[in-house]
C-alpha cells in the first residue's frame, strides 16, 4: 500500500470566547478521519490555530481592560486544552497572531501586488460617529435588501443567502452603539477576485468540494464575483499593511494564511518536515480543509484564488459540514441553549459526544441536532450495553478459571472471518466520511457478537467441569470479537481504545485484524465507562445556564 502524505486543517476558532459543544463537531469530524488515515499507515500532519485578529478582538479586550495580546494568549491556551481533553490529535495548535503568519502574509501580498491583483480605490463606508470608527460588516445590522428579513448582518443575509455590502442594508444600525451610522469615504485595497473566475470554476468542478457546495458556489458565479476588500481602517487589531500607518489587513486576509503560518511553525519544531512539499505550487502531497458551511465563500472562492494568484498550491479537498442545533434549537449563549466544552467535560466523558456526533456525521453538509434524550439512549445502548458489556460478560470466566489466558483455538472461525471481512466496507465508509453508516455497520456486528454469546450460553456449559475448555473457547471468541470492534471504533473513541489496549494487552491496529489473539493473556476488566444518567445531563445544562454568558460576535 502506497503511503500518502497529508496536511489536514480545521477552521480556526475565533479567539474571543470559549469553545462550545457545537464547535467540537468539526474538530471531532476531522480527528476521526485523521485517526483513520493514520491507522492506514498514511503520514498525516493535523493542525489548527486561533483566529486572533479583528474588531471583535479589539473590543472584547477593551471590555476586559487587558491588552489584546494577553487576551488571545489566554483564549488560545483554553482552546488548546479543550481540544486535547476531547482527544483531538493536533500536531500543532497555534495562533494567527504569529511572526510566521505575518511573514507569509507580507510575502503573499507582495506577490499579488507585483502581479497586478491588488487594486486601490476610495469607497463609502458606514461610520459610527459615537465610537469614532468605521464599522465592519459584522458590526452593522439591518433589513436585508432582497428578502426584507430584519436583524441581518452587513455582509450577507442568513435567511436568503444574499451577498451584499453594508451600504445596501435597509435601516442599518451600529451593533456597538445602537446609533444610525453615517457614510464616510476611505481609500481601500482590493483583491481582484473576478480575475480568477475561470480558474475557480475549473477547480470547483474538479471534485475538490462536495457537489451540493459546488452548486451553491455556482450561484455566486452567476451573480458575478466582486473585488474583495482586504484592508481595514484604524482602530483595528491585526497586521498593518506595509507602508501604511492607519491601514490593517482584513482578518479574512490573514486568517487562512494562518494555516500556512501554523504549518511553518510545525516545520520549525520538526526539521524533517518540508514547508514547500506541502505548499509549493508543484506539491504532490494532499491538503484538506474541514470547515462549516457558513464560511464557504472565504474558503471556496477567496482562499484558492489568493493561493493561485500568489503561486502556491490549492487545496486537494474542502470538506464542508452543517451546523449543530441543541434539542432542535440554534445554539445561543444569550438564549441559554449553549453548553461550553469545559462544562461538558466536568459532567461527561468526551468519547460519548464523539460517538454521538459520529452516528450523525456524513459527507454532506446537513445540520445535526444534538438531542440530549437521544444522546443518553444512544450512548447507553451502543457503547455500554453492546460494546463494553461484550468485554465485561466474557472476561470474568477467563480470569476466574484460566488466569486471563485466552483459548488458543478459534471455535467458530466463520463468524470471526465475517467480522474481519467487514473491514473493507467499513474502511470505505471512514474514507468517504460516512461515519453514520460506519457506526451502523459496527453496531450490527456488535449485535451479532452478543447474539453469538447468547446462543452458545457458555455459562451453562461451564457448570460441567469437563466442558470448561469448551466454555473458554466461546468466552474467548467474545473477546476476539470485542477486539475487532474496538479496532473499528478506535478513530472514534480514543479514550476507550486506550483502555481497551490495556485490557487486551495488545495494540489495536488495522493491519492486525486478520490475526486473532493466540497464546495470549488479557488483563482484568475494570468498569471505567458508565451509563449516562439523566441527572448528569440536568447538572450540565444547569451549570451552562448559571455560568456561561454571551461574548462578542464573529471574526471581523
Amino acid at each position: 500500500m502506497t503511503t500518502k502524505k497529508m496536511l489536514v486543517t480545521c477552521a480556526l476558532p475565533y479567539a474571543n470566547g470559549s469553545l462550545h459543544i457545537g464547535h467540537m463537531l468539526e474538530h471531532i469530524q476531522a480527528d476521526i478521519w485523521v485517526r483513520y488515515q493514520r491507522m492506514q499507515g498514511n503520514c498525516v500532519y493535523f493542525i489548527c490555530a486561533d483566529d486572533a485578529h479583528g474588531t471583535a478582538i479589539m473590543l472584547k479586550s477593551q471590555q476586559l481592560n487587558i491588552a489584546p495580546e494577553q487576551m488571545i494568549a489566554q483564549i488560545q491556551q483554553e482552546h488548546q486544552r479543550d481540544c486535547y481533553k476531547f482527544g483531538i490529535s493536533y500536531d500543532n495548535y497555534y495562533s494567527t497572531h504569529s511572526e510566521e503568519t505575518r511573514e507569509l502574509l507580507h510575502d503573499i501580498y507582495s506577490r499579488l501586488n507585483t502581479r497586478g491583483f491588488i487594486k486601490s480605490k476610495f469607497i463609502s463606508q458606514l461610520y459610527d460617529s459615537k465610537k469614532n470608527m468605521f464599522l465592519p460588516d459584522r458590526f452593522v445590522k439591518g433589513i436585508c435588501p432582497k428578502c426584507k428579513k430584519d436583524d441581518q448582518y452587513g455582509d450577507n443575509c442568513a435567511a436568503c443567502g444574499t451577498i451584499y455590502t453594508s451600504l445596501e442594508l435597509i435601516n442599518p444600525k451600529s451593533v456597538i452603539s445602537g446609533t444610525s451610522p453615517i457614510i464616510r469615504k476611505s481609500e481601500h485595497l482590493f483583491f481582484d477576485l473576478p480575475a480568477f473566475t475561470d480558474t475557480l470554476r475549473t477547480w470547483i468542478r474538479s471534485g475538490s468540494i462536495q457537489k451540493e457546495i459546488a452548486n451553491k458556489v455556482e450561484e455566486w458565479f452567476k451573480l458575478g464575483l466582486k473585488k474583495w476588500d482586504i484592508s481595514r481602517d484604524a482602530p483595528y487589531f491585526g497586521f498593518k499593511i506595509p507602508n501604511s500607518s492607519e491601514k490593517y489587513f482584513y482578518v479574512w486576509m490573514d486568517a487562512p494564511i494562518g494555516y500556512m503560518g501554523t504549518f511553518k511553525n510545525l516545520c520549525k519544531k520538526n526539521k524533517n518536515i518540508s514547508f514547500n512539499d506541502f505548499w509549493g505550487s508543484n506539491s504532490k502531497t494532499d491538503l484538506y480543509h474541514f470547515i462549516g458551511k457558513d464560511i464557504i465563500y472565504f474558503h471556496c472562492l477567496f482562499w484558492p484564488a489568493v493561493l493561485s494568484g500568489s503561486q502556491f498550491r490549492k487545496p486537494t479537498n474542502i470538506f464542508v459540514h452543517g451546523h449543530v442545533t441543541l434539542n432542535g434549537s440554534k445554539i445561543s449563549k444569550s438564549k441559554g441553549t449553549c453548553i461550553n466544552v469545559s462544562t461538558y467535560l466536568s459532567c461527561l466523558n468526551p468519547d460519548y459526544l464523539r460517538y454521538y456526533y459520529a452516528t450523525k456525521l456524513s459527507s454532506h453538509a446537513n445540520d445535526i441536532d444534538l438531542n440530549l434524550s437521544d444522546f443518553i439512549t444512544r450512548v447507553n445502548s451502543d457503547i455500554i450495553n453492546k460494546i463494553l458489556n461484550l468485554a465485561s460478560r466474557n472476561s470474568g470466566f477467563i480470569h476466574q478459571y484460566y488466569n486471563g489466558h485466552l483459548s488458543n483455538t478459534l471455535t467458530h472461525p466463520v463468524i470471526y472471518n465475517m467480522f474481519i471481512e467487514s473491514r473493507h466496507y467499513i474502511g470505505k465508509l471512514f474514507q468517504k466520511r460516512e461515519f453514520n453508516y460506519a457506526m451502523r455497520e459496527i453496531m450490527k456486528l456488535a449485535d451479532e457478537a452478543n447474539r453469538y454469546i447468547d446462543k452458545h450460553a457458555p455459562w451453562h456449559i461451564a457448570k460441567k467441569i469437563d466442558r470448561r475448555q469448551e466454555a473458554l473457547s466461546i468466552y474467548s471468541m467474545g473477546i476476539q470479537l470485542f477486539r475487532v470492534l474496538m479496532i473499528y471504533l478506535k478513530p472514534v473513541l480514543p479514550k476507550l481504545a486506550n483502555y481497551s489496549e490495556c485490557f487486551l494487552n495488545t495494540r489495536l491496529t488495522w493491519g492486525s485484524l486478520s490475526a486473532p489473539l493466540s497464546n495470549h493473556r488479557i488483563n482484568k476488566f475494570k468498569i471505567i465507562f458508565s451509563r449516562i444518567h439523566p441527572d448528569q445531563i440536568a447538572s450540565m445544562t444547569n451549570k451552562s445556564q448559571l455560568h456561561e454568558h454571551p461574548t462578542t460576535g464573529n471574526n471581523v
